[in-house]
């Protein structure tokens, strides 16, 4: 009786969760508090509390389930499935999740805002300017910046 062998497959692609990018990204755990501006070259998933300022303009920033921040947030890409207090400028688009909550004003190209999610503050959606021009969001913004405090 011959035996048959069954295709082995050449490469395995590990399970990544959608709310990450393809490339790198740092992770600020659920028992870390960061006061400060931070700022750099990877994406960033937000499961602790952030306060301050988050610089990522090029990247995404992903404020989990149980994330919190309390920071004015300029990216790429944001995703908001725990609480955000403060400015966000997403230069592609912001997506506020059914689980999520915003309480300051939101300004990008493509905003979404599921069903359930909480959402308190003013709306800028912007055009995408063509590739010839300069990109993403300028840099006034139409919204005066606040402190954000989580209380």
């Amino acid at each position: 009786m011959p035996v048959h062998e069954l295709p082995v497959p050449t490469r395995i692609e590990p399970h990544t969760p959608a709310f990450v990018s393809a490339g790198e990204a740092a992770t600020i755990g659920k028992g870390l508090v960061i006061r400060g501006e931070i700022s750099g070259t990877d994406s960033l998933v937000i499961d602790g509390r952030v306060e301050g300022s988050i610089h990522l303009e090029g990247n995404r920033v992903t404020v989990g389930l149980g994330g919190q921040a309390a920071a004015n947030i300029t990216a790429r890409e944001v995703i908001v499935m725990g609480k955000v207090r403060g400015s966000i400028i997403a230069t592609d688009r912001l997506d506020i999740r059914a689980q999520g909550g915003v309480v300051g004003d939101l300004s990008a190209p493509r905003i979404s805002i599921e069903d359930g999610a909480f959402f308190k503050g003013g709306i800028d959606i912007r055009k995408v300017e063509p590739k010839s021009g300069a990109q993403g969001v300028s840099a006034k913004f139409p919204f005066k910046a606040t402190k954000p405090s989580l209380s």
